[in-house]
């Protein structure tokens, strides 16, 4: 059984230089000129680093990629020669799936993200266009029967309107389960192993390996919920989508606890794994205590181990003296399993976020109507609201090697997350707002905000209020290089949550599944009381993405003016330098758009 995603943690390849306070630690890479290895062939830069890395936040950060040119020669020759023995069929799986998406390759992703429009074209409009004819894929819908019929009770809705409306039809459940919700989940599992592939982790047994352990875990997504249905008593769960929520959560977090029972199984949790040999024991107390167990080797982020913890004669409280070896096994745990640890805690608090912002949703659609002061209160409450899950995440995760997960292609995803998180939930918003003035106050806010605060976040000034407050530890090079990354994070976001809603209410609302979607059906007489008009809804949205446009632009020049700093430069050595991050953005992007459409709507079956 072939096994893809071959990661083993601990094996990133490293850049072997001196380390300078002046040069920040991004994951585990430092952003230094590395030393030079002789003479080049020829120069490939690709579009990425013209005038030797100028517009970027460190040079030597982006001198990473210059330096690495004769790896990168030597890599497209390697390709070059296997792909001459290929037809073009192979050829372009190699070069357009394999290289990108299963095992991403240095050369093939820079060779991506050095064009805009392939760039953008597989971060922004990929996924938005997958979303987009995921949901419009047609139901087999029904005609609800007649209130008084027999089995009515079965798929009587809620009392009270939900606020994605009332169900108009009733779909096929069985299209439902294998085809909509089994293409969701397949969506979640590949974000998550594309989680774990940047961490550097298999999560599946290396004795099933990675297709047959998926192919089980999507196979139960699809099989669970069938006997709920079949149930009388259970079956009234399958209209709330909090509870396909729920079981798509659970099977999220398959992997997580299958990768948690794998390091228990191998007692990476454990400092005293591997027999010592006869030589090692002479060095030890284990030659006169007999025991052939030794620590792993320590992480040198790891504090000294205390003289006690080798002393035989140590009791325990019950007074009786233990083996040297329980006693470590008890008192030290390595770094790589608190690592792993912390990596849970991101992950559990990146799902969390998923539900509260249903709930909230929820909250402010079965409230409507709503003034603008309202609007403004709902949107802003959801924003402070998912830049603290952020900000609780990136402090999890960190950047710098020793900080908890410590990894810097791991915080750049997960901001990704909650960017679009809450980009998402706004978006869905629109389809609600009543008039063209409401539109203009919160794309005034917005604008405003990114504009004028981003610029100042920047600045120097305020780095050193925010280390006086003890806000971050972080020196001014590494603060100022997260910023820029933010807000070419931001513009993916935007951009796609945006492309993926104007889709989506286009063949949503003229398409096959409108009534399947009575969210986005604008008819007149609304559930809520209040009239939302689809043309209202389309144009003042299209404005809306333009403003925003404008004001990446202006943003974009204002930090390039008074920092010398190219955005756009920043994301795309980011790409390049970490080349897992592409299909990875890719599948968190997906994920999240899913989750936007998923959450509004409406299922009723027919038996």
């Amino acid at each position: 059984m072939p096994s893809f995603f071959q990661f083993t943690q601990g094996t990133e390849s490293r850049v072997r230089v001196n380390n300078s306070d002046s040069s920040p630690l991004l994951g585990r890479y430092r952003a230094v000129l590395p030393q030079q290895r002789g003479p080049r062939r020829k120069t490939s830069q690709l579009g990425l680093l013209a005038n030797s890395g100028r517009g970027s936040v460190h040079v030597g950060y982006g001198a990473l990629l210059v330096s690495d040119s004769d790896d990168d020669d030597d890599e497209d020759e390697e390709n070059g020669d296997i792909e001459d023995g290929l037809n073009a069929w192979q050829r372009w799986w190699q070069r357009w799936i394999m290289d990108l998406w299963v095992n991403p390759r240095q050369a093939a992703v820079r060779r991506v993200v050095g064009k805009w429009y392939m760039r953008y074209g597989f971060l922004v409009f990929l996924p938005a266009a997958l979303t987009v004819a995921w949901c419009s894929l047609p139901f087999p819908q029904y005609s609800i029967p007649e209130e008084g019929d027999d089995d009515d009770h079965l798929h009587a809705p809620e009392d009270k309107t939900p606020g994605h409306g009332k169900a108009r039809v009733l779909v096929n459940f069985w299209f439902f389960v294998f085809v909509y919700y089994g293409l969701y989940n397949v969506t979640a599992l590949f974000w998550i192993t594309k989680i774990f592939n940047l961490y550097s982790l298999n999560w599946w047994p290396s004795s099933l390996g990675f297709p047959l352990t998926v192919s089980i875990i999507a196979m139960l997504s699809v099989a669970g919920p069938i006997p709920i249905y079949y149930i009388d008593k259970t079956r009234f769960l399958t209209i709330h989508n909090t509870s396909w929520i729920s079981w798509t959560f659970l099977i999220m977090a398959l992997p997580v606890a299958i990768a948690f029972l794998i390091l228990r199984n191998n007692e990476r949790h454990l400092g005293l794994r591997n027999s010592l040999s006869e030589t090692q024991r002479i060095f030890t107390s284990s030659w006169w205590t007999s025991d052939t167990e030794t620590f792993a080797r320590r992480d040198r982020r790891r504090a000294p181990v205390t003289d006690d913890l080798f002393d035989p004669t140590i009791a325990p409280s019950g007074g009786l003296a233990r083996p040297r070896g329980r006693s470590a096994r008890t008192r030290w745990f390595p770094a790589s399993f608190v690592r792993f640890l912390w990596f849970c805690v991101a992950l559990f608090i990146g799902l969390m976020a998923y539900v509260l912002g249903e709930a909230y949703a929820e909250l402010y659609l079965r409230t409507l109507p709503h003034d603008s002061w309202e609007t403004v209160v709902y949107v802003y409450g959801w924003v402070v609201t998912v830049h603290l899950l952020d900000a609780l995440t990136g402090w999890v995760l960190g950047i710098r090697e020793g900080e908890r997960v410590g990894s810097y292609p791991l915080s750049w995803v997960f901001k990704l997350y909650f960017m679009l998180t809450y980009q998402t939930y706004v978006r869905a918003l629109y389809a609600r707002l009543r008039s063209p003035k409401q539109f203009v106050i919160l794309q005034i806010l917005s604008s405003a905000r990114l504009v004028v605060l981003t610029p100042i976040m920047m600045t120097s000034l305020f780095h050193r209020i925010l280390t006086i407050l003890g806000l971050t530890t972080l020196s001014f090079g590494t603060y100022q290089k997260l910023q820029t990354r933010n807000v070419f994070i931001r513009f993916l976001a935007e951009n796609a949550s945006m492309a993926t809603f104007l889709g989506s209410i286009l063949v949503l609302h003229f398409g096959p599944n409108k009534d399947v979607y009575p969210y986005f059906a604008f008819d007149k007489s609304s559930d809520s009381g209040d009239d939302y008009d689809f043309d209202m809804t389309f144009w003042a949205s299209g404005v809306t993405w333009a403003c925003e446009l404008v004001a990446s632009l202006v943003v974009r020049g204002l930090i390039s003016f008074f920092f010398k700093v190219d955005v756009g430069l920043e994301g795309r050595m980011d790409l390049a330098v970490w080349p897992e991050l592409l299909p990875t953005s890719v599948a968190a992007t997906l994920h999240v758009l899913q989750n936007m459409l998923f959450s509004i709507v409406r299922l009723r079956f027919k038996t």
